[in-house]
């Protein structure tokens, strides 16, 4: 006796982003250079900066070669603390980056809260000690360029989600639309 059997292939679906949600994604990758580029900047001023970081030339007052001059143990340790920021801040900028280039610029929803909570975390934990009066610092050196990358991720982020989640259109086996 003989079955007829029908078959259906299996097609992978790919997704497609509407404008908003590419350029989302976009920013949100250039969001994630901004911040290695921070992080690289941060690391250079470590070794061949004055002051001990961007935006901070003194600590009330004492600088590096007056800690240095007390005990240079106490701004190796600083460089090392720095040196580990830094590290930090490059590779979470990395991971924005790849995050937001590779997933959520392919519809990838996961992509995009990891890239969101990875940013969140970060700048939760890292801001609010500037707003203590622990230190003198100029706002504009010292954290205007981390502002400005994080309004270029939420913009970003934005977008990137509301095009995942209205303009996402599923592509045929022929890599059309169907539109």
């Amino acid at each position: 006796m003989s079955v007829d059997r029908t078959t259906v292939e299996q097609h992978e679906t790919e997704y497609e982003l509407g404008r908003g949600g590419r350029t989302g994604s976009v920013l949100m990758a250039l969001a994630g250079i901004a911040f290695v580029g921070y992080g690289v900047v941060f690391l250079a001023r470590t070794f061949f900066g004055s002051g001990f970081e961007l935006g901070v030339a003194t600590l009330n007052g004492v600088t590096p070669a007056d800690l240095n001059a007390v005990d240079p143990a106490i701004m190796h340790y600083i460089n090392h603390l720095h040196v580990a920021t830094a590290a930090f801040i490059i590779t979470t900028g990395i991971a924005i980056a790849a995050l937001a280039w590779y997933g959520v610029r392919g519809g990838q929803l996961w992509a995009w809260a990891t890239a969101v909570v990875v940013a969140v975390v970060g700048l939760a934990l890292a801001l609010p000690m500037h707003y203590m009066d622990l230190f003198t610092h100029s706002w504009m050196t010292h954290l205007g360029p981390i502002y400005l990358a994080t309004i270029v991720f939420v913009v970003g982020a934005i977008l990137a989600y509301r095009g995942m989640r209205s303009g996402t259109r599923a592509l045929g086996p022929d890599g059309n639309t169907g539109n």
